[in-house]
């Protein structure tokens, strides 16, 4: 794996998106290109976290409401 494959395997790596299988080879590819592979990775988490902040939260339906204090509930009471 080149670095620029490498790359595109971090951007999927940081949300998840790789099969256990190219996990595998992520990994070794991450300890081939040490400190500058972490950098990146790095660099990838902090893009992902700024993402994710920006985007506005749905406004959560009644129905979803309940049925989040009906598994609280339960969950109490187990």
């Amino acid at each position: 794996m080149n670095f620029s494959e490498f790359q595109n395997q971090a951007r999927l790596y940081v949300i998840g998106a790789l099969e256990p299988e190219e996990v595998e080879e992520f990994e070794n590819a991450r300890k081939k290109f040490g400190k500058k592979g972490e950098e990146f990775i790095t660099k990838c988490y902090a893009l992902h976290e700024a993402f994710a902040l920006s985007l506005r939260p749905a406004k959560a339906s009644s129905t979803i409401k309940e049925r989040l204090m009906a598994m609280v509930k339960a969950k109490q009471q187990a």
